[in-house]
């Protein structure tokens, strides 16, 4: 690196410059930097650019770094995974489950140096141990393209989380999604990450679901919290906190004010742990999305959890699957939205349990006032064969008969839902739209279907991609599969008969009629 840039660029018989080869691992790294130094001499020569020559340019750097990559791997003795090599120039590497082992992961690091076009890479499951995560956080002092990371299952323990926590206390790269997970840390671990998470402010996503933390690791978490100004989203699943754990943990929350998406699920925090954090959802302003299933909560803890959405103004989603609760604290969860004028929520996750029809029309008088609620239940018992057949209307054809009447496309329809007239949607929004809107009345099961067809995100609906843009005649492909022909509609309904028994044949017959 200590060669000279030529003052006569063009001079023709000047040898051409090349690094100094190294036989040692450690300087690879600055063969990198050589590399990229010879590169950018090449268009100074130049007198004028086409796009020719800047293609010429690309595939020349391409070049360099594909020769570094081999050359890394020859002084690594590992065999070169060709799938690195050509997608080097894309923005998205998956090399999950390759084997590459640290030496692997070492000349993947050092081609990585210079590299400006990949943003996100994939290497869960592949036996990094702490020498090759340490390459890859090394490189990432240099690459500042680089944004996401996913070392996930690779038995990282105890050495690999120092390493890790090292990086994250320096805040100096661009990485701003980190996946963890399944690394066998444990809580010794949870202290080292915790530490370093207090004060890094570059970490917006953090994944550490898998890994074997348990109160104490709670604890630790819940002091992070409470001092961390960077995360948006924290998955903490399928960890082993209970009520210890869990209470430190949401006395965090109470002080955070930037944690949005929050994953719980597969702990064990119980009906106090549930108390706990209905106090959270009482004061915390901030949190949109919490996943609490399979927690172990009864309910006892839904009537505290319950309490504490009756002040919230910030939750949208709250999943709370296989819950050991019943349709009484199904009622009291959407009662206390409706007690709360300002709540925002949109979808109540509890699809393990079985509801009535008395719940349906409490359900409808929250709707009323937050149109934008969906609740998914598991299903309605005791429902009337009339009813059950009405649910199972496909709110397509329904748009698409109000579409023919007035001669418009289906898009136009959807169109005019959105206040902007964008062809994308919030899904809240939509529901909320679709729910006030009185041209085409349509029951919650049949907004929710709706949503299924329209999904484009998981949070959002795009009218751009659906049929819905098809002028006003009908085509086979607005509806859904199963109603692709007359024998096949015929075929559903005889299931829909069969399943809600005697007395419902002469609504069948008016469907098959249409």
């Amino acid at each position: 690196m200590d060669n000279d840039e030529p003052l006569e660029p063009e001079t023709k018989d000047e040898p051409e410059t090349k690094p100094t080869p190294q036989n040692s691992d450690e300087t690879l790294y600055c063969e990198a930097e050589a590399s990229v130094a010879v590169e950018k001499e090449k268009p100074a020569r130049e007198s004028s650019e086409t796009d020719l020559e800047i293609e010429d340019t690309e595939k020349f750097f391409t070049t360099r770094q594909n020769e570094l990559y081999l050359e890394a791997c020859r002084l690594m003795s590992v065999v070169p995974v060709s799938y690195f090599l050509r997608n080097m120039e894309e923005s998205y590497m998956n090399l999950n489950h390759h084997g590459l082992g640290p030496n692997g992961t070492k000349a993947i690091a050092i081609a990585l140096v210079s590299n400006t076009s990949v943003v996100t890479l994939e290497l869960a499951d592949n036996g990094l141990m702490e020498e090759g995560i340490l390459s890859l956080l090394e490189m990432l002092q240099e690459n500042y393209y680089l944004q996401e990371l996913n070392v996930s299952d690779n038995d990282l323990g105890f050495k690999g989380a120092k390493i890790i926590s090292e990086f994250l206390q320096r805040n100096t790269s661009s990485l701003w999604n980190l996946q963890l997970s399944g690394n066998n840390f444990r809580d010794e671990s949870a202290e080292l990450l915790c530490q370093a998470l207090a004060a890094n402010y570059q970490i917006k996503t953090l994944d550490l679901s898998h890994n074997q933390f348990s109160d104490k690791g709670g604890e630790y978490m819940g002091q992070m919290l409470a001092l961390n100004v960077g995360l948006k989203s924290l998955d903490l699943s399928w960890n082993h906190f209970y009520i210890r754990g869990a209470v430190a943990l949401c006395n965090g929350l109470r002080a955070n004010g930037t944690l949005q998406k929050l994953d719980l699920s597969m702990n064990g925090f119980g009906n106090e742990g549930a108390t706990a954090l209905g106090e959270v959802l009482r004061l915390n302003s901030s949190l949109v999305y919490l996943d609490i299933s399979i927690n172990d909560i009864s309910n006892e803890g839904i009537s505290k959890i319950s309490k504490g959405l009756e002040f919230n103004e910030s939750l949208k989603v709250l999943k709370l699957f296989l819950n050991p609760m019943s349709m009484d604290g199904a009622v009291l969860l959407i009662l206390s939205i409706k007690r709360n004028p300002k709540s925002k929520m949109e979808e109540i996750d509890i699809s393990n349990v079985l509801v009535s029809e008395q719940f349906l029309k409490i359900l409808d008088g929250v709707c009323a006032i937050h149109p934008q609620l969906d609740v998914v239940y598991k299903a309605v018992q005791g429902l009337s064969a009339k009813t059950t057949v009405l649910l199972w209307a496909n709110p397509m054809k329904l748009i698409q008969s109000y579409a023919d009447q007035h001669k418009i496309t289906v898009l136009d329809f959807f169109k005019s839902l959105s206040p902007d007239g964008k062809m994308t949607m919030p899904v809240g929004n939509f529901r909320k739209a679709i729910i006030l809107q009185d041209k085409v009345p349509l029951n919650l099961y049949q907004v929710r279907e709706l949503v299924k067809k329209l999904s484009d995100k998981p949070d959002m609906v795009n009218f751009r991609d659906n049929p819905a843009g098809s002028p006003a005649p009908r085509r086979p492909h607005c509806l859904p599969p199963h109603f692709h022909s007359r024998s096949t509609q015929s075929f559903s309904l005889h299931h829909v008969l069969l399943a809600v028994g005697p007395g419902s044949g002469d609504i069948v017959s008016q469907l098959n009629r249409r």
